[in-house]
């Protein structure tokens, strides 16, 4: 048997099918019983004159189909988490990649010249002392 917990969540929409298969069934009838899974099988048995098995049946295939609609959003969002990580994990090697090559063209340019390199970067060392003591004097 079936019970209010299983069926709580989804009760409008199992209300809905519900009402679908048992037309004659008011929204009226079936609210009196919410919340009470053995009022709400009464209620379609009176008015239907199904039997308890047959009704007790269609709602427990109506909450498994929940469950079994829950369970697969869940594995479609896990399986689209597990492809952003796998994504992420892509871009992040690139990244390491281009920087690792980035860092060895440096040393091999140092290497091949070192006097310009030298040049260089004390004219970068120059510009960025000038730079903040404009900025320090500015203050």
């Amino acid at each position: 048997m079936i019970t209010w917990n299983e069926i709580e969540g989804r009760w409008k929409q199992i209300k809905g099918h519900i009402q679908e298969r048992w037309s004659d069934l008011t929204d009226d009838e079936l609210g009196k019983a919410h919340g009470n899974v053995n009022q709400i099988v009464g209620t379609i048995q009176r008015k239907t004159g199904e039997t308890r098995e047959a009704v007790e049946n269609f709602i427990e295939e109506l909450a498994s189909n929940g469950q079994s609609v829950a369970g697969k959003a869940a594995e479609t969002a896990s399986h689209y988490a597990e492809q952003a990580s796998e994504a992420a994990r892509r871009g992040y090697q690139q990244a390491t990649q281009k920087v690792t090559a980035g860092v060895e063209h440096a040393q091999e340019t140092v290497r091949r010249r070192p006097v310009e390199s030298l040049a260089v970067a004390f004219g970068a060392g120059m510009i960025v002392g000038v730079v903040a003591a404009i900025m320090l004097r500015s203050k």
